[in-house]
């Protein structure tokens, strides 16, 4: 009987990570090299090694491919750089042309009054005030004033425009005259432009998010229509007819058509798989009760999420760069932070002879100086090399063989003799120094959150994960730390084991001393009706489904929100319902959210309602894999020499996780390695394989 497929590819910074499942109980990894110039190519690349692990030709593999999951950091790329970025206007309610100017509040130093301000996403001669009011009850205060739309679609065709994104201040409570706007491009403009509508795309009441949001949107249209367009195409012509999916920044996926049309779903695509992930292996280890840090570090960055309760946190709070200086995306996304160092981060020496690492990366072209391909500075990824840490012969299952000498030299002349100190010196002392900005990105999202680092549990994921994960909880005071069997292919791992997912949301502000339940649930009906559609639709084949009702809501006079699953009961005709006794769970359940997470709490304050929401998950596919697929490699050695910073230089053991039986003990200082991954264990650390084939490491008395 011919297999078939289901493969999960998550483009990243500096490698291309592919899973694959072929219904054997056991999940296969592949990396490739990364092609940012065209993911494609990479994409490619992982897909022909897959099939030479297979040992068939990649037509074969793709004709038997049922379902391609890709995660990609194509459109967060576009938008942090501008590269590819379609030239755009936007189009907003006259006496409004600064929603984008102003952003959202907060500054990064209070006292500091010479930092320069917030630049708008579109430049002022790109953005057009439309004559037209419509007031917050829904009636109309100012006509559309036509003819000027007209007047303003001729000048998007002189400036040659390419997408055009109409955020008018009351749309989310009426849309008629945003509607009204678009038929009208489309009547003078044709299918010239790309265009997004901000109530059709994130009907939100934050005129600044809905505004960010849609201009983001109608930017990233034409390039991500025509990525995806090529992609799809590329695999067509050697055989695929399967269903390709995108990962989105929420956690789930959706068909690669949807995201062409609201690309913006896809921005934080490339992380948000390792959450998912990071849960998954701790609940195969008995530790889903525990407070989680997640963490994926991959040759560009380190990106850090925290689980609580079992449950993977998101956030409207997703800034595309510094906060509060950049943009955010006004779009629930998985909460991850993002630090800028990873495996291919460049190490340097500053004018006052400091040592740094990072933010800046060598990526995938060139890479590290050790792959060999024209990288000239030093790396975590060199440092890692040159303390013993990598294996140069058997990097990345023997795929790639590292240069020692190179990167040696590179790290004796760049780095060590400015700072007068030998290499080993300074390559551990590059590696700390990484070690410190990660451990400062997990801090971030943990203090921030009143969480004890000392009661979690340190998931460590991504190709360059196991290098500093002991260092890293010996840092944070963490005790017990878990390295998944997938931890190199962590992101992709998650996204086979995702969901076809959508939220649907509508704006309907109320008190809960003042709820009009009978409104409430006109409203919690038209939310199911249109997760009905979607569930007929991409979900028609589904195995079975999940709904969760959502609001977002505060005290009176709050800024921020905060998001709550609800309890809704069925009514006599089976559709959702609010009742009284809902209503009071509803309040009670808010105010112990607020005291969990800000500490504090007022149970005589009415919860103000912002937005109820509806978030539908299709599950379009069986979990059919058990564990990962890992090789016993003769070829790796008994002991290798390796620089310790308690201990020097010595001969430390080196074992295979797959040779390894479970609950055998290791004791560090040890070096252990996956099929692409090498996990340092430190002085003090003591590491054995778990049944499901992960590693448990603890620690009692790991250098810090």
């Amino acid at each position: 009987m011919t297999r078939s497929y289901r493969i999960a590819i998550d483009t990243g910074g500096t490698f291309t990570d592919l899973v694959l499942d072929d219904g054997s109980g056991q999940l296969r990894p592949f990396k490739a090299r990364t092609t940012p110039d065209d993911p494609t190519v990479g994409i490619l690349g992982a897909l022909m090694r897959a099939a030479q692990g297979l040992g068939i030709e990649l037509t074969q593999l793709l004709e038997r491919t049922e379902m391609l999951i890709h995660g990609t950091t194509r459109a967060l790329n576009a938008v942090t750089t501008g590269d590819g970025l379609a030239k755009t206007a936007f189009l907003t309610t006259a006496g409004h042309p600064d929603i984008l100017l102003y952003g959202e509040g907060g500054r990064t130093d209070l006292f500091d009054y010479s930092q320069p301000g917030r630049k708008a996403f579109i430049p002022r001669q790109l953005t057009f005030e439309v004559p037209e009011r419509i007031g917050a009850g829904g009636e109309v205060v100012v006509p559309l004033d036509e003819s000027e739309v007209r007047r303003i679609a001729e000048r998007l065709r002189d400036e040659r425009v390419e997408a055009v994104g109409i955020c008018l201040l009351w749309s989310p409570i009426d849309d008629t005259h945003e509607r009204r706007v678009e038929e009208i491009l489309r009547e003078e403009l044709k299918d010239r432009v790309a265009i997004t509508l901000s109530s059709r795309l994130n009907p939100t009441l934050r005129e600044y998010r809905r505004a960010a949001s849609t201009v983001i949107d109608a930017a990233l249209k034409p390039l991500m229509t025509d990525y995806l367009d090529a992609l799809q195409g590329a695999l067509a012509e050697r055989g695929f007819a399967g269903r390709l999916l995108v990962i989105t920044s929420a956690g789930g996926f959706q068909d690669a058509h949807v995201i062409a049309r609201s690309p913006i779903l896809s921005i934080k695509s490339g992380p948000a798989m390792a959450p998912n992930a990071g849960r998954f292996f701790a609940e195969a280890e008995g530790l889903a009760d525990r407070c989680l840090i997640v963490t994926d570090t991959g040759g560009t960055t380190y990106d850090v999420s925290v689980i609580v309760g079992g449950r993977v946190p998101t956030s409207r709070e997703t800034w595309l760069g510094k906060k509060y200086i950049s943009d955010l995306t006004g779009f629930n996304s998985v909460d991850i932070r993002s630090v800028g160092a990873g495996g291919g981060s460049i190490a340097w020496v500053d004018s006052g002879g400091v040592l740094r690492v990072g933010p800046h990366s060598a990526g995938a072209q060139p890479g590290p100086v050790a792959y060999g391909a024209g990288g000239t500075e030093p790396t975590l990824s060199d440092a890692c090399l040159v303390l013993g840490y990598l294996d140069p012969e058997t990097f990345l299952g023997g795929a790639m063989e590292l240069d020692v000498p190179a990167a040696a030299e590179a790290i004796r002349t760049k780095i060590a003799e400015p700072l007068g100190v030998s290499v080993d010196i300074a390559a551990e002392a590059i590696h700390r120094l990484a070690t410190e900005r990660m451990v400062e990105g997990v801090e971030e999202i943990t203090l921030s959150q009143g969480l004890d680092t000392r009661e979690a549990v340190l998931v460590a994921g991504g190709g360059a994960g196991g290098l500093n994960a002991v260092s890293i909880a010996a840092r944070l005071g963490v005790t017990d730390v878990l390295l998944p069997n997938a931890a190199s292919v962590m992101s992709a791992f998650g996204a086979l084991g995702s969901e076809l997912s959508d939220e649907f949301e509508v704006p309907w502000p109320g008190s809960s001393a003042t709820l009009d339940l009978d409104r409430t649930n006109e409203v919690l009906r038209e939310l199911r009706r249109q997760a009905q559609v979607f569930l007929d639709g991409p979900g028609v084949d589904r195995l079975g489904e999940s709904l969760e009702y959502i609001i977002e809501a505060r005290y009176p006079n709050q800024i921020w929100d905060l998001e709550l699953p609800i309890r809704v009961s069925r009514g006599a005709d089976g559709s959702p319902e609010l009742d009284e006794a809902g209503l009071q769970a509803l309040v009670e359940d808010f105010h112990a959210l607020h005291l969990r997470t800000f500490a504090v709490q007022d149970t005589d304050s009415p919860v103000e309602i912002i937005t109820w929401k509806l978030r539908a998950n299709a599950k379009i596919h069986d979990q059919r894999a058990v564990g990962m697929l890992h090789s016993v490699d003769a070829r790796v050695p008994a002991s290798r020499s390796t620089y310790f910073r308690t201990t020097g230089r010595v001969d430390a053991p080196v074992r295979l996780l797959a040779a390894l039986h479970p609950g055998e003990r290791i004791d560090g200082p040890a070096l252990i390695e996956l099929d692409m991954n090498t996990v340092v264990i430190d002085a003090g650390a003591v590491a054995w394989r778990t049944e499901d084939g992960s590693l448990r490491i603890k620690l009692e008395g790991a250098a810090a």
